[in-house]
């Protein structure tokens, strides 16, 4: 493996245990230093710059190895058809393993290249994400802590005395409406007993003899 690849490769190490550190469960002091000391340390950032340049070139060696797999196939292809259509074996013993090895490593370093761009990209949007998750742990532990206390409660009245008004005013009206249902009830209740009462002797008085 060339020094460049041997640099890619470590590189590769190094996010794995980053992306580990950052995974695993940690009290939440401890996390909120740790993320506040990597997103306000000048050192880090430039380390952050320098890595952003680092995966472009590690993005040239990606695309040149998949450039050199794709000349490999071609060329094995070329000898296999060349083979199956009767004619003398294009390549070697030792020509064709050096083929194999060339396909292999080129392969190799289009793997090495590919998983440390990608990793790279899913390191990125973790710490976005845990830094997502503590502001909102730090949001929801304030609004806890305001809500517990008494000017928290003030706070929390007057900032809904309006709905709370509001919420009066519809429950009032409603009562309203009931009151006045209620009294078309009675009155329908009224008016029903007074029509049977006006029916019932009618219907029991008794009939004369003719």
């Amino acid at each position: 493996m060339t020094l460049y690849f041997s640099l890619v490769f470590a590189l590769l190490v190094f996010e794995m245990v980053v992306f580990t550190a950052l995974i695993i469960p940690l009290p939440f002091k401890v996390r909120r230093k740790l993320f506040n000391f990597i997103s306000e340390s000048p050192i880090i950032a430039k380390l952050q710059y320098g890595m952003k340049i680092t995966f472009i070139f590690i993005l040239i060696l990606f695309l040149d190895s998949v450039n050199r797999v794709f000349r490999v196939q071609q060329e094995l292809s070329a000898a296999t058809k060349a083979e199956g259509a009767g004619r003398a074996s294009v390549l070697g013993g030792g020509e064709r393993m050096e083929v194999q090895a060339r396909k292999f490593y080129s392969q190799r370093n289009m793997y090495l290249c590919g998983f440390t761009l990608f990793l790279s990209l899913i390191l990125n949007r973790t710490y976005v994400m845990m830094l997502d998750i503590l502001r909102l742990d730090e949001e929801l532990k304030e609004y806890k802590g305001e809500a517990g206390g008494k000017e928290g409660k003030k706070l929390g009245n007057a900032g809904n005395a309006g709905e709370i008004g509001k919420l009066k005013k519809e429950l009032e009206a409603k009562d309203r409406d009931i009151a006045a249902l209620k009294k078309q009830a009675e009155g329908l209740s009224n008016e029903y007993n007074r029509l049977g009462d006006q029916v019932s002797p009618a219907d029991n008085t008794p009939k004369k003899d003719r």
